[in-house]
This record gives C-alpha cells, structure tokens and sequence, in this order.
C-alpha cells in the first residue's frame, strides 16, 4: 500500500494518523485508518500492526464539528473499525504519545495492546461536553480499570498520566524512550502469541461496596444538580457490570444520543468551538511574527496589580511589581503571601513551589527598572488623568518596541494612547477580578493598535493560562457595557416591587453564579459609583434613573469590604443577609420616582435581565466591537458567572427564539420606554427567522 501515513518495519506495519491539529478522528481520518488496517491484513509479510499519532499527539478524540451531522455516523465508524480490531488475528498496538483524549483513548482501549510515552496522557473528557464516552468508553474502561477508578477518570473527565495509567491497568506498558521503536520492539515480541487480549471479553467486576451505584447516584445528583451527563455516564458504568458488552454497548449509545441531541451538551460544544474561534483575529494574517514578551512589569500593587503579578508568576514568568510606596507594596507582597499560603493549606500547591512563584515577583519602588521590559501592564486607579499621567511616563522611559498596556475595564484606550509617541503600541488588557484566579481577559485593540501588538498581547495572554477575547473601544467594551443594561433592569426591579434577595434567587435558579446583587457587593459598589458620578453630568435628565445604589453608597455601603451594601455582612463572613436599612431606601426611592410598587415573578426578573444583555449583545455585534457572537458568549461564560450549560446570553436567546425574545423586548420598550428599543440586528434576525450562533464564524450581520 502507497499511502505517508502507511510504512512497514520489519514485518510491522505503522498506522500513523495524521488530521492536525489533533488527529481529530473524522470521516476521513477512519477511512484512511480502515484502508491502511485491511492492507496490514492482507499483507503476509506483516505479522503485527502500531498505530501511531502525527505531530504532537495520539488523539485528540472525534471531530466536534461533525457532531449532530451525518458525517459523525458515516461508516466505517469508530465501532466498525474497533470491532474489525478485535477479530484481528495480528496484535494491533496503539502507540500513544501526547494526548489520547476522548474517541483517541476509546479507540485505543479497542486494540489489543496500549503502550505509551511516559509523558502522555490519557482520559475521556466527554462530561465537560455535557456528554458520556459514546464510542465504547464506558465499557471497556471499567473492564481494564475496575469501575471506581473507571467512574473518577469519566465523571472528573481530567486525564491521567501515563505511569497512573499503566497501574490502573489502561496500558500495558510506558516507554521513556523514543516511542516508535519501543513500540516496534513490543510489536515483535507480542507477534509471537497465539492469542492477544480483548477487552470487550473482559468480565467488569462490580464494585465491593453493595450499595455503591446507589450512593454514587446520590452524591453525584446532589453535587452536579441539573446536569445530565455525570448521571448518564454512572448508569452506563452500572451497565458495564450488570449487562452482557453488546448490550452494554447500546445502551451507551442510547445514552449518548440523548445527550448529545441535548441543549446542554450543544450550548458546551458551542463554547468549546468558541474558544478555538476567538484565537482567529480577521483582518491579521496568520503568520504575522509574534514578539517574544520574556520580561514583564506590573505597575500597581492592589487586589487588581497583585492578582496579575501571581499569574504571570504562576506560569513561570518573571514580573517586576512596581508602587509608588513601600505600604502600598508591602500590602500587595502580603496580598499575593496570604494567596499562596492559602492555596497551599488546601493542598493544591507544594510550599516549595509557592515559594517560587512567588521568588519570581520583584517588587520595586524604581519606575526606572521599567526601561527594558518587553511588556508593561499597568493597573492604578481607574481615572483617566492618573492614567495618561503615566502613559507619557512609560512612553519617555520604555525601550521602542515595548508593549504599553492598561488593565482598565471601561475607559477610552485611544484616549490614552493619544498621549503617547506610539500608539501602535497600547493597547487593552482588562483582567477580571481576582485576576490570579479567572481566565477572561478583554484584549481591547485601538484603532492604531498594530496587529503585531494584537498577536502577541493574545498570545501572552494564552501563555499565562487565560482565555483572551479580542474586544474594540467602547464604554465598558463588551463585559461592562452589557453588564450596566443588566444591572439597570435588576435595580428598576427593586423599585418595582423586589427585593434584593429576590432578584439575586431568581437570577441563581435560573443557572447564574451569583445574583446580581451580591456581586455588586463581592465587586465593591464604589466602583460602578465613581463612573456613575463621571457620567452624571451628561446623563439626560428625561430618562428614568434609579438613586438606590447611589443612596447606599452615601451611606458608606460599599459592599463585602465595608460589612454593608445591598445586603450586610457579619464579620468574617460573607453570607449575605437582607437588611432592613436597604428596604426602607429602595421604597424611599421608588416614592420619590413614582413608581408604584407591584409583585413580581421569577420569570418576569430573568427575562428583563437576561434579554437587556441580549439587546445590548446585538448593539455590540452590529457596532463590530466583537468579530462574532459568540465572542460575547465567552465573555459572559468565563467573565461574569453565565451558567457554561446554557452556552452564553446569545446562544441561550438562539435557544428560546429570537422572534419570542423579539416580540418580548418589544414589549418592554412599549412598558419602558426608550432603554428597551430593540437593537436593529436582533429585529432583523428575528424576522429573516435567522440565529446569532450564524454570525459565530465571524459572518456579516448584513
């Protein structure tokens, strides 16, 4: 056979798969793989067939997109191909390096023999799809493994390595050579046996504890209420025990077709495609050179400074952590100690290594130990005179081609950049709060950021383990902005008849985080009060506007910090707990607007939160502040505690309609007057009868 991804060594024949990035196992990955398997049968000359990855890894699993098409079930399908594997009469070996992730390790788990490199890994990460193993996964594993450690590796959906794997029993042997030949070499000696294992032959042994299945399902329904797909993988593992391989087999794909034909486990896809989607930049070639950031400052050492010091320490990267005072640095330096130590208490950090990371913060009180680093990130108080201050700073200092970023999270990048000599060079980086801890990062790219500033600050940010989402200036950009039309509806709310605690369970039943409330108070309300009093002057006087959130913050509640905002705090926790003080001036207010109060459902709260996020989206979308919908998704998903399962504000209005969300705006605008009109993009989806999740590839709203 003349195939590059079929060669012959010494009576072994090597099956290399080979569709990068992952080795994704479409269509035509299984047709070359059936074609190249048959002629190693065919052949008398080869006694043993390897099966290898390409590039950097095994494989990644199957091909998302082909999901829900019918390219997913086109044959030779995956169970074809294993079933035809375990009929072999020559041992098939597959050879594992990198990742065997998903239908890669099933695939794996088909042959008769696994050898892997010793720095792969291997696991079926399905449940974080909202699905289970549909390819024989939850069958063969808990034969090779028993199902406990089956049950873990599935429901935790976390790969393991490859010498826990070779004691769990999920491969034969680990190399710690090259693999090709230690896999050539384990070929030849297996070649020899009359007969090589199948799995699917394996008895799976039920577990000691008698009532185990029973008391999984309990401790699983009450740790990950309202998601299907941990249930559906233990019911699958039971089957394993309890029913014959073949029947075990369909009921697993009964399971998986539920599941996979489910809301929840397409609005996960979408924002796992989205994540691949939001690294593409339009207008940017793709090879357009990547600076190399190896030095990186950080000027400011509060919640926000400290917090982006520890991830660039996090991820081995020197960073110099720049104050104006001492107290102001030693506060960081005991903010960024109390992190680690903490972390540490809770195991999920050796001491030597907090004590690394943080040997990797340099704090200085020298503005001048700034002039040769490659990026400067800076994070002072969100005021624009504080911060065109120090830009013309950094821009006398800082070596040509350094990159000159701000952390702020709604003011004019191109205001600031004005200040400098090289505004190409400035650009956007809003961390989110506890910037050591969430992976969002808003990239705000000004309109004379050049792209190879854009390329690297994304690529920084990817290699400090954050999410990076290109966004362009604007108010708020794309988080802040849609947030402020949110919190308006939930502070009208309470005016019209809520009450904070109110609007806060009806938001957490309905998949957020937290409610809207006390996020106000986790974020501080002195935050959104200083803008509030920034804008107040050119605020028309016409529109209606709620004082209560002003009022409290006169009052001194600023929230957690201060033991008071919209609910109060006893000391050292951070329950919130509905005051009385609060009731008296939300119905204070409301007398003063002249709105009369009324009850009000749950229903009623979300649909005028969420859908105000939606009309914004569409505003945001249209006006290209974001190159696809989904974008604002992944913002909202990993920015502000959107429930992942129902794939972001865009995609979950995609879900409901778009002419039934619509229809609803409209009637809030005809109720409310000029804050509801609807975005033009969103009337004119609803009416062609077209979604968001069209524009998620970056297509023209036209």
């Amino acid at each position: 056979m003349k195939s590059e991804n079929y060669s012959v060594y010494d009576g072994t024949a090597v099956i290399t798969l080979n569709n990068p990035p992952v080795n994704a196992m479409g269509h035509a990955v299984r047709l070359d793989l059936m074609e190249s398997l048959e002629a190693s049968w065919a052949d008398p000359h080869v006694h043993s067939i390897v099966i290898m990855g390409a590039g950097k890894l095994f494989c990644g699993g199957a091909d998302v997109k082909a999901f829900n098409t019918p390219a997913s079930r086109a044959e030779p399908s995956s169970r074809t191909i294993i079933k035809k594997i375990e009929e072999s009469r020559k041992p098939v070996i597959a050879a594992i390096h990198g990742y065997a992730l998903g239908l890669g390790l099933e695939f794996a788990m088909g042959c008769h023999y696994r050898i892997a490199h010793q720095s792969a890994k291997l696991g079926l990460p399905e449940v974080k799809l909202g699905l289970l193993p549909g390819g024989g996964g939850t069958q063969r594993l808990p034969r090779l493994t028993g199902v406990e450690a089956a049950l873990r590796m599935i429901i935790e959906g976390n790969p393991v390595g490859a010498a826990e794997a070779l004691e769990m029993g999920l491969v034969d042997e680990v190399a710690t050579g090259e693999l090709l030949p230690a896999a050539l070499h384990f070929a030849a000696r297996v070649s020899t046996r009359d007969e090589h294992p199948v799995v699917s032959r394996r008895q799976a042994q039920p577990p000691i504890e008698a009532n185990w299945f029973k008391n999984q399902h309990e401790k699983i329904a009450a740790t990950q209420k309202g998601l299907p797909a941990p249930l559906e993988c233990l019911a699958c593992i039971e089957a394993a025990v309890t029913k014959p391989f073949d029947e075990g087999m369909k009921f697993e794909r009964e399971r998986f077709d539920v599941l996979v034909n489910g809301t929840q486990s397409k609005a996960l896809r979408h924002l796992f495609l989205a994540e691949r989607a939001a690294a593409k930049i339009a207008g940017i070639p793709a090879n357009t050179p990547v600076a190399d950031v190896r030095t990186v400052a950080v000027i400011g050492a509060g919640t926000m400074g400290s917090g982006i010091a520890m991830s660039f320490a996090n991820a081995g990267i020197a960073v110099i952590l720049l104050e104006a005072k001492q107290e102001a640095l030693d506060r960081g330096l005991a903010i960024i100690r109390k992190n680690y130590e903490r972390t540490v208490s809770r195991g999920r950090l050796a001491p030597e290594e907090a004590e690394r990371r943080i040997a990797r913060i340099e704090p200085t009180l020298e503005f001048e130990r700034l002039a040769d680093v490659d990026m400067v990130i800076e994070a002072v108080f969100e005021d624009m005179d504080i911060k065109k201050t120090l830009f013309r700073k950094l821009d006398a200092l800082c070596k040509a081609d350094a990159i000159l970023a701000t952390n702020t999270s709604r003011l004019d990048v191109n205001e600031i950049a004005a200040v400098t000599t090289r505004p190409t060079s400035v650009i956007g980086l809003h961390f989110f709060s506890p910037a050591n801890v969430m992976r969002l990062i808003e990239v705000v790219r000004g309109k004379l950021t050049a792209p190879e500033v854009i390329v690297a600050s994304m690529a920084i940010a990817r290699k400090i383990g954050k999410l990076p989402v290109l966004v362009g200036v604007c108010d708020g950009f794309v988080g802040n902005r849609m947030v402020a039309q949110y919190a308006r509806e939930a502070e009208f709310l309470l005016e019209e008849g809520t009450t904070p605690q109110q609007v806060d369970d009806a938001l957490k039943k309905f998949g957020l985080a937290m409610g809207r409330f006390a996020m106000s108070d986790l974020a501080g309300l002195d935050i959104s009060w200083s803008s509030r009093k920034r804008q107040a002057a050119t605020r028309p006087s016409h529109l209606r506007y709620s004082k209560v959130a002003d009022q409290l913050c006169e009052l001194g509640r600023f929230g957690q910090k201060t033991g008071a905002g919209f609910y109060r705090y006893e000391e050292g926790n951070r329950t919130p707990i509905p005051d009385p003080i609060v009731q008296k001036v939300i119905e204070d207010c409301a007398r003063e607007a002249g709105v009369e109060r009324r009850e009000i459902d749950d229903a009623h709260i979300v649909e005028r939160c969420i859908y105000a996020l939606v009309n914004e989206g569409a505003k945001v979308l249209e006006e290209s502040i974001v190159q696809r919908s989904s974008d604002i998704d992944l913002i909202y998903v990993n920015g502000y505690g959107f429930p992942a399962w129902l794939g972001g504000p865009m995609f979950y209005a995609d879900t409901i309609g778009l002419d039934k969300v619509y229809e609803r705006i409209c009637t809030f605008h005809e109720q409310h007057g000029v804050f509801w009109t609807p975005a033009p993009l969103l009337k004119k989806l609803a009416e062609e009868g077209r979604t968001f999740k069209e524009l998620s590839s970056g297509a023209s709203p036209a």
